[in-house]
């Protein structure tokens, strides 16, 4: 039998998996006892050729809607930022680890904070620099950057695609400055969405979404952040989705849109929405 990517609980457990109800190709997702984080079974020899698809020419190449999109998430994420950060900087120091094109890195640049970025997919690293964003190439730990040299770290759809992430999260703290702010975006295992989409939920589908094989809840993002040294300073979650465009008849894909707008609010208020949000305090 080929090796499974994730072995153990990804969040630091030593409890057990059980099977759930949410069957992919790859075998049903299995739950941590303990914190209920989500994993894959897949292979890891399937993992590592999923994931080259973050280094295509094609990748990551947002339309000027969804750029404008990104954009006022990235307002919105960094006026939270500069609140918790308490006393104003002039020109606070962000980095954005797995940058891709560096999209947030040139957006904090022009909302005021001196911003750069860390990506592993060297030909999108270099694309990045091509378009006059602060890059690096590599992993995080290969910088080797100062203690405490940031102000905010940013870790944007990153965590759901490592079987280890609480080494990443420990570097963040190290070079976070005391007071400095985590920002961490996910999916959310726990919400309305995987809850009644299951394994149609293209979130989980390593086909859909290359490399996600860990799905956290808020649960156990607040323990995995405890276990980095971190404080939980904000949660929150929005959106809810039935059904995918295209997989049902059109009425009934209209009708689950306006039942998804319905529960849009009451689902933020509960912790249920499907896109998490996390800012994580050092100490």
């Amino acid at each position: 039998m080929p090796s499974k990517y994730i072995e153990v609980c990804p969040v630091g457990c030593t409890a057990s998996f059980e099977a759930t109800d949410i069957v992919l190709p790859e075998g049903a997702l299995l739950r941590c006892t303990a914190c209920g984080q989500l994993v894959s079974q897949i292979a890891e020899a399937d993992y590592h050729r999923s994931m080259q698809a973050f280094d295509q020419a094609a990748f990551n190449l947002p339309n000027a809607r969804e750029s404008q999109r990104r954009h006022r998430y990235a307002r919105r994420r960094l006026a939270v930022a500069r609140r918790l950060l308490g006393a104003a900087q002039e020109l606070p120091r962000l980095l954005d680890v797995g940058c891709s094109r560096g999209d947030f890195v040139a957006a904090a640049a022009q909302l005021g904070f001196a911003a750069e970025g860390v990506e592993p997919a060297p030909h999108i690293a270099a694309a990045a620099r091509a378009a006059g964003r602060t890059v690096h190439s590599g992993l995080l730990e290969e910088q080797k950057f100062p203690d405490g040299r940031f102000d905010v770290v940013s870790l944007f759809e990153v965590i759901e695609h490592l079987r280890a992430p609480l080494p990443l999260l420990k570097e963040c703290a190290r070079i976070l400055r005391p007071g400095g702010i985590l920002l961490i975006s996910t999916g959310n295992a726990a919400s309305w969405t995987a809850r009644t989409m299951k394994a149609r939920w293209d979130y989980f589908q390593i086909e859909q979404d290359a490399g996600h094989v860990s799905f956290f809840n808020p649960r156990s993002m607040a323990l995995l952040a405890g276990r980095a040294g971190f404080e939980l300073a904000a949660l929150s979650t929005g959106r809810v989705r039935f059904s995918e465009k295209g997989k049902l008849p059109a009425w009934a894909h209209a009708a689950s849109k306006l039942a998804a707008e319905a529960l849009s609010l009451p689902a933020r208020l509960a912790g249920r929405g499907h896109d998490m949000l996390a800012y994580l305090r050092r100490p």
